[in-house]
């Protein structure tokens, strides 16, 4: 397997190396008299242009495409390096950072023009919304690709027969949460609720939105503040660090994997944690299997104070394909593009074929497997822009392929409707302040938050951290959110 990995990642700098070189014409024998189109994807590990899904989109839409992979590590200086070589490539699918960067460089072709022309499809499955995340001064530098619509991801698991056995019912708001905790830590002499330093949600998820944690950013009278800088945050933390000094919260918090937290939930070591419906079928496989009695249920997203639950989930633009200002062939590439979005050929990318990949019951898309596996396990390499209405329904096929992943997912959703918030700007072009400064702020966050949670920092040095936070990148970060949140309000 390593050998054959190392064989492609060889391949693929071959073709990277060779491709300004090659003595091929723009005319290719494909018989539609279409040109070879060029395009640049993400990293992945299989080869790109031997794929089901590649070989699809030529058959679909009557363009050979070639595909070349940047590398797994150091993207970004390789896409420079070759953007500044005027690399021949018709097409790129680029992160959001790597978009902003082209984009104000002037290294990507506007497409309001092309669209115009050669886009009615691709106008009929983006909104309006999400081409605003695609815009520099106005103008439109990408094809927006949202993904499979607002889902929400994860929510806290219990031990239901536990539950049953000691007379509780389920928890409905923190203080409730803390009653069970307490409860099943001294009749049960088990780690109440378990966590894990690797997982976001572990610190940002459930209890927080309890106490008004969701979004990055707050609307206070028209101007956005970060959570760290408000109330709600401090008084989050003070209530986790009751429960970890209560031992009512997992003390091994900060070692914790998320592997081993969900270890600890699945032998029975530990009542609750902070299920990834994707992690559905091993985890409470794992439980039945160690247990045969053990019988798991998912929390209700917990209410605030005033009674009302919310719930976080992560939308907005994830990837931007794009031509490049140099490209030979433009118009063929939104031609490409807008193909890609017709309704039957954007569905068979999607799922496939029906009889062969999918199937169809009770008006929901049902994987056939092996195939649907074997042939789109890499689709979404290929996704330059999704239709928003009708993806979320396609993409479903994909939590289908197990009753428990399927039964999960389901049930999350079903508990978040009418619950969801999403980040104020979550649909903005990339912010250049925030593209620079959220990852490490977020970790260094994360850091602090553990340190006021466990007690090795005590709240009372709170401030001290939020005056760090600024001085590291915040304040930027908080300014540049502002004139994009003000100006898109004009």
């Amino acid at each position: 397997m390593i050998g054959k990995i190392a064989a492609i990642t060889l391949a693929g700098a071959l073709t990277l190396s060779l491709a300004a070189c090659s003595g091929k014409s723009d005319k290719e024998s494909s018989g539609s008299g279409k040109p070879e189109l060029k395009m640049l994807i993400q990293y992945g590990r299989f080869d790109p242009n031997e794929d089901y899904t590649a070989k699809a989109i030529t058959r679909l839409t009557g363009y050979p495409v070639k595909y070349d992979m940047l590398p797994a590590e150091e993207a970004d200086q390789k896409l420079n390096l070759l953007v500044a070589n005027k690399e021949p490539y018709d097409l790129m699918k680029l992160s959001a950072p790597q978009f902003y960067n082209l984009a104000s460089s002037g290294a990507l072709e506007p497409l309001d023009d092309l669209i115009d022309k050669n886009g009615p499809n691709i106008k009929n499955a983006i909104s309006d919304a999400s081409w605003e995340s695609a815009k520099l001064d106005g103008k439109i530098y990408g094809i927006p690709e949202t993904g499979s619509g607002i889902a929400v991801s994860e929510e806290l698991v219990v031990r239901q027969d536990w539950l049953d056995e000691l007379g509780l019912k389920m928890p409905t708001n923190p203080d409730e949460l803390y009653t069970v905790l307490k409860t099943i830590k001294e009749k049960k002499n088990v780690i109440p609720l378990t966590a894990s330093k690797d997982a976001v949600s572990s610190l940002l998820g459930d209890i927080a939105a309890a106490f008004g944690v969701t979004t990055d950013w707050v609307d206070q009278n028209g101007t956005l503040v970060h959570q760290v800088e408000t109330p709600q945050m401090k008084e989050y933390l003070t209530y986790m660090n009751k429960l970890y000094t209560e031992g009512l919260l997992d003390t091994e918090l900060p070692l914790n994997t998320a592997a081993k937290m969900m270890e600890k939930f699945a032998n029975g070591q530990a009542a609750m944690f902070k299920l990834a419906w994707y992690n559905a079928p091993s985890a409470i496989n794992a439980l039945t299997k160690a247990d045969p009695n053990a019988k798991a249920a998912l929390v209700p997203f917990l209410k605030d104070k005033s009674g009302k639950a919310t719930v976080y989930a992560v939308t907005g633009t994830s990837w931007y394909a794009v031509v490049p200002k140099y490209a030979k062939h433009k118009e063929d590439a939104v031609k490409l593009l807008d193909a890609k979005l017709s309704p039957d050929i954007f569905k068979e990318m999607s799922i496939g074929q029906e009889g062969v990949h999918y199937e169809v019951k009770d008006g929901k898309y049902y994987p056939i497997l092996p195939k649907f596996t074997d042939d789109l396990n890499n689709a979404s390499n290929y996704m330059t822009g999704v239709d928003e209405t009708k993806y979320p329904d396609y993409w479903q096929a994909r939590v289908r392929k197990d009753p428990t992943l399927q039964s999960y997912f389901e049930q999350m959703q079903a508990n978040s409707e009418g619950l969801v918030v999403t980040d104020p700007i979550a649909l903005a072009p990339p912010i250049p302040q925030v593209a620079e400064n959220k990852l490490n702020l977020l970790q260094f966050q994360l850091d602090e938050m553990l340190n006021f949670i466990t007690g090795t920092e005590p709240l009372s040095d709170y401030d001290k951290f939020v005056a760090k936070w600024k001085e590291q990148g915040g304040a930027d970060m908080t300014a540049g959110a502002n004139e994009w949140y003000k100006s898109s309000k004009k």
